[in-house]
């Protein structure tokens, strides 16, 4: 199918973007699409329109998986997100020494059944948290893992990826040095929202 025109007015522009939103928040919830990049762009070659035309941001889309999951698996995504937390809940305790943070889905609450736990940690030594890990018995495997520093700065950080219950986690470990400076979010561009171990016990007590 042949790109159609990009001519919109404004209300088109909105109804497109509010369309390829909703499309990307399926892709992302049934496919396991992380990247919403990627979604974005699948989405508009769906409809055969330009991934350059009105595409929606990244928050509409973050919208667009709320209010799905909310329509679609109200009660199976409360439960979900109870179970996730619980289980990061579990790694943080684990990784104290290490002052650990949870981020992304598993915090702001668009998860979805392919979601996994990201969770941050510092130390000047990464191999410190493997080891610490190790001791724990818990199954970890090394990983790296690219974030955004400022709007033209990238770097990667190691990490490890680890299993716990049924689901899986990835904790990054930054240098002590940015623990006050979180990584840029891909969602909206600003600095990550991150939630130490006491407050992700105060989101399992109030169901927030």
């Amino acid at each position: 199918m042949g790109k159609r025109a990009e001519r919109y007015t404004e209300s088109q522009r909105v109804q497109q973007r509010a369309i390829l939103a909703q499309e990307a928040a399926r892709l992302i919830s049934e496919h396991g699409i992380q990247d919403y990049r990627l979604a974005k762009s699948k989405a508009a070659q769906a409809f055969g329109l330009s991934d350059r035309g009105a595409l929606p941001s990244n928050r509409e889309i973050e919208a667009a998986l709320a209010e799905r999951n909310r329509i679609f698996s109200a009660e199976q995504h409360v439960a979900r997100l109870d179970s996730l937390r619980r289980a990061a809940l579990e790694v943080m305790q684990l990784l104290l020494p290490f002052r650990p943070c949870l981020v992304g889905p598993v915090l702001s609450g668009t998860v979805t059944e392919h979601s996994t736990i990201h969770l941050h940690a510092f130390s000047d030594a990464a191999e410190a948290v493997g080891q610490q890990l190790s001791a724990a018995g818990i199954a970890h495997q090394p990983t790296q893992r690219r974030y955004r520093l400022r709007h033209d700065e990238f770097a990667e950080f190691p990490g490890f990826e680890v299993w716990v219950t049924e689901f899986a986690a990835e904790v990054s470990v930054f240098p002590e040095r940015r623990a006050g400076h979180p990584p840029l979010s891909p969602v909206d561009g600003r600095p990550m929202q991150r939630a130490r171990l006491r407050e992700v016990e105060q989101l399992l007590r109030s169901g927030g």
